[in-house]
């Protein structure tokens, strides 16, 4: 059995996160237009897009998934997501949580309502999906996913349960689909208590769906100092999607620079369809460096982006030369700016949001409202 003193350190950790509500929502400017009349949005969700200036007939779309505390202009300012549209023109879309559904913005991704195919969170985000390929002329062979903490662990969920509809997806700080069904649950898998085995997270993902055809190719980001949600939660999910693909445990190859350790597994033609990408000494947050984006709360430069390098993987970065007939072939190898104060920048950056406090003082009289209190912060609780 787990120590009490374990567990209250852990619960205040999260608390941190309540700390950042305000700062994480309401700092950055909002541009991105409302998409409305998208479906019957059983799971209540907003929707928010952003298209390049000339968007092309046949583009990508990147669907982005916010984490918790987030909202879509937040993560769209910090992450850098929309600059890199601009750039290589593809189309994005932000579904975005609100308090109605969630006190703390969080994707439901623990709940089995919102995370069913054709049911709850998961069907509005497939109908935003569909009206942004009908009304803008999207390339349906070239749609993307991406998302943080509760949205990656959203986006795990949409791509067990729509695999048609996605070309590829990537998981930052996320966990893996079906892992967690219930609070207690969602909490334990976020420590790396209790992860399903391997062949019992395959048929997590192989239940999701009817799906018999190509499965998305997988970048999954974690940072080993996350005590958010613990980095074993990135080897879960590489267990979860070998499976799909026919991929043996140990890696095509391995690759470290500076701070990134890169794991690539390969199919028999040779294309990177798994990744794990570990960054040393990183807390919780997306990956970002200077250039694109905006560090933030949740938002860490280490001089890595992994917006850039996500869709260099998914083969999208350079699509404005010809959306209709731009390469699909990812690359292999993701190139690294490896700065020597990476490590740094990244303890700073974590300092306040990941360091749980060496001990706790608190009774046993006050054991109860300081779980609640930590549950309700990391949306596991309304």
């Amino acid at each position: 059995m787990r120590k009490i003193s374990d567990t209250i350190a852990r619960l205040a950790a999260l608390k941190t996160l309540h700390g950042h509500r305000h700062s994480s929502t309401g700092s950055a400017p909002d541009s991105l237009p409302q998409l409305t009349g998208f479906g019957s949005n059983p799971g209540a969700l907003n929707g928010r897009y952003r298209l390049p200036a000339q968007l092309r007939d046949g583009a990508p779309l990147v669907v982005v998934l916010h984490g918790c505390t987030q909202t879509a202009a937040a993560y769209d300012h910090h992450s850098g997501w929309s600059q890199l549209a601009e750039e290589a023109g593809f189309a994005l879309l932000y579904p975005e949580q609100h308090r109605g559904n969630n006190p703390n913005l969080c994707f439901n991704w623990f709940l089995p309502a919102d995370t069913r195919r054709d049911a709850g969170e998961a069907l509005s985000i497939r109908q935003m999906i569909d009206a942004m390929v009908a009304r803008h002329g999207i390339d349906g062979d070239r749609i993307f996913v991406t998302g943080l903490s509760a949205g990656g662990a959203m986006a795990a969920t949409m791509l067990a349960t729509h695999p048609e509809v996605f070309a590829g997806g990537a998981i930052i700080a996320g966990l893996a689909h079906g892992s967690a069904r219930t609070v207690p649950e969602a909490f334990d898998r976020m420590r790396g208590h209790g992860l399903p085995s391997e062949a019992t997270l395959q048929k997590l993902l192989r239940d999701a769906s009817d799906h018999r055809g190509t499965w998305p190719k997988i970048s999954i980001w974690q940072g080993t100092a996350d005590q958010t949600v613990a980095a074993t939660n990135a080897q879960a999910l590489a267990a979860q999607w070998r499976g799909v693909h026919g991929l043996d445990e140990e890696p095509t190859f391995s690759r470290a620079s500076g701070a990134l350790a890169k794991h690539v597994w390969s199919d028999i033609e040779g294309d990177a369809v798994l990744e794990i990408n570990m960054i040393a000494g990183m807390g919780h947050g997306t990956p970002l460096a200077p250039g694109l984006g905006a560090p933030g709360p949740f938002m860490l430069d280490v001089g890595v982006s992994s917006t850039r390098a996500i869709a260099d993987f998914w083969g999208i970065a350079q699509a404005r030369t010809d959306s209709r007939t731009a390469s699909a072939q990812p690359r292999s190898v993701v190139p690294y700016d490896a700065r020597p104060d990476a490590r740094e920048q990244s303890r700073q950056a974590r300092s306040e949001a990941d360091t749980p406090p060496a001990s706790s003082s608190a009774g046993a009289s006050g054991i109860q409202k300081t779980i609640e209190d930590a549950l309700r912060a990391a949306g596991l609780m309304r």
